[in-house]
């Protein structure tokens, strides 16, 4: 299903928290009867990492009365969920919060984002990246910056993945394109990527001008709305999520309705933003500007 343990953690705690709701067993009494903890069985209902034992979500599964099929599907999510994911390797150099952006992003299929401020990571050149880094984190140890850029690699070689590709649409505010991250030379560098990579068949970039004035996504703030693929059971498929980052904590918003209003922000930047063609120009004019 993917490759690593989010997507199956986040289906197996959905399904499991509709089960017991549809069989009107309280919290404490699905609790008691498996033999843990309130911390614990919160995590095994929200998707939060734990270690799942296959044979308390068999017990769930019959307190539950679920059918059979189902049984065996959240028992196969259990085992699922045992598999490590390639950013489960920089666990000490990735905050708990954005790993699990992490995780969630390698599962998808799609992802829109939104910028406002900085370029998307998915486009960062290593010279941007990490000159953003030593703002944001200005005491960080070196060592823990360049495994940060490493993770930023892996994750943009998504784009031109032939086994596991993924679909980015962009739309960034031009002020992100005109504001200096290290230096002219970086930045030149990271427009004329950004151009580049803006061609690729599963990439697409769109500028927001300075001209449009304000415009509703601006009082949003930056996003990054992430897609699932369809999973074989139709029902299981995992919903769309809405992620926000925060200075001091991240938000992933998935009700249908928070989802839908994040669409609608979408839908008027469609409708503002210039062109893929004008956009790449307007980038490399932008470029050109910093080489000069």
């Amino acid at each position: 299903m993917t490759t690593g343990s989010t997507l199956p953690r986040r289906l197996l705690a959905r399904e499991l928290r509709r089960a017991r709701e549809a069989a009107s067993v309280s919290l404490e009494a699905a609790r008691s009867e498996i033999g843990v903890s309130k911390q614990t069985f919160w995590r095994m209902e929200n998707g939060i990492p734990i270690r799942l034992n296959a044979l308390f979500v068999k017990r769930l599964c019959e307190i539950y009365e679920v059918s059979t099929e189902l049984t065996q599907v959240l028992l196969t999510l259990t085992e699922e969920t045992k598999a490590k994911g390639w950013w489960h390797a920089f666990d000490d150099a990735i905050p708990q919060s954005f790993g699990l952006f992490v995780g969630l992003e390698d599962a998808a299929h799609r992802a829109i984002s939104y910028q406002t401020t900085f370029l998307p990571g998915m486009l960062q050149t290593t010279e941007y990246r990490r000159a953003m880094l030593w703002v944001e984190h200005p005491n960080k140890p070196t060592s823990d910056v360049e495994t940060t850029i490493n993770v930023a690699a892996q994750r943009q070689a998504r784009l031109t993945s032939e086994a596991n590709p993924m679909t980015l649409d962009v739309f960034i505010d031009e002020s992100a394109l005109r504001r200096t991250t290290g230096n002219t030379g970086v930045m030149s560098d990271q427009l004329t990527h950004l151009a580049n990579i803006a061609q690729l068949p599963t990439v697409s970039v769109r500028v927001v001008p300075t001209s449009t004035g304000t415009y509703q996504a601006l009082t949003v703030g930056t996003f990054v709305l992430l897609e699932f693929p369809p999973h074989p059971t139709a029902y299981l498929t995992e919903p769309p999520v809405v992620y926000v980052q925060g200075f001091t904590g991240d938000l992933y918003l998935e009700r249908p309705e928070e989802v839908a209003a994040y669409r609608m922000v979408c839908t008027d930047l469609k409708r503002l933003a210039l062109g893929e063609a004008d956009s790449r120009a307007l980038i490399l004019n932008i470029a050109e500007e910093f080489a000069a």
